[in-house]
């Protein structure tokens, strides 16, 4: 991408944060654009989903700090939307699919004002988008993994926004889930939305993002697809993990 004339929608400035004495982020400098597709990559205790977090305002900065259109955040801002990992997720809750989209309206509303028919017409529009509108009456608790995800992604639409933040979004999900996920990445993309996941699957990454950003603590490559997926970065920034890893592929492959 050309980032000359576009503007900067989000972006660190020497990010550091650290969990008492532990850094999880160090010096991280990164620029997020409109319309570009970005997965944070990396091994487990990288610092993917904290960096997700302090994007979202929802971890404050030991050192540097988190711009959006230009202006420093220190607390979580409307027009970045975020999404965690399923697993993080109480799903026995007793509430309807319909009911966990509309909680992406609830702080625009006193608690104890009901939601007007047009926003429940915009929940169903969401549900609609995703292919879980059918569904809108169920317990949250009968979905499957991919249907939960949809419900996510429904609930973030409905909340709108100009960057989208999604923690792990392909993890154990169906192929027509993965699927549906790209598809409307794309149209939030094309729309100049920008939409930044982290996940562990470097093939998934390369199918679907525009750039890529490997991460250990501190940025190791960013770049296309092409140009950081290499042997020599990902050793450097996977360690013994990448080379047994690539060991099983090659044997797979073999088979």
């Amino acid at each position: 991408m050309d980032s000359g004339a576009i503007p900067i929608r989000l972006e660190t400035d020497h990010l550091s944060i650290h969990f008492e004495d532990r850094p999880a982020l160090e010096e991280i400098s990164l620029r997020f654009y409109p319309g570009e597709i970005v997965s944070l990559a990396g091994p487990n205790g990288a610092g993917k989903s904290t960096l997700l977090r302090a994007l979202a305002g929802m971890l404050p900065a030991s050192h540097g700090a988190v711009k959006f259109n230009g202006d420093i955040i220190n607390g979580p801002e409307s027009c970045v939307v975020y999404v965690p990992q399923r697993t993080s997720v109480d799903w026995s809750f007793p509430i309807s699919v319909a009911d966990v989209v509309l909680m992406a309206l609830s702080d625009r509303r006193s608690r104890f004002m009901p939601f007007a028919r047009s926003d429940r017409g915009a929940a169903h529009a969401a549900l609609e988008q995703v292919g879980m509108d059918m569904l809108a009456g169920v317990q949250i608790s009968q979905l499957s993994g991919g249907q939960q995800q949809r419900v996510f992604l429904a609930r973030a639409l409905l909340a709108g926004g100009e960057v989208y933040l999604l923690d792990e979004p392909f993890t154990g999900v169906d192929a027509p889930t993965q699927e549906l996920l790209s598809r409307v990445f794309q149209e939030l993309c094309a729309l100049g939305k920008t939409v930044i996941t982290a996940t562990h699957d470097l093939e998934q990454a390369a199918e679907t993002s525009s750039r890529i950003v490997i991460l250990n603590r501190r940025v190791i490559a960013d770049g296309a697809p092409a140009s950081v997926l290499t042997t020599a970065i990902l050793g450097e920034a996977y360690g013994g993990q990448f080379w047994v890893l690539n060991r099983m592929r090659e044997q797979g492959a073999a088979r």
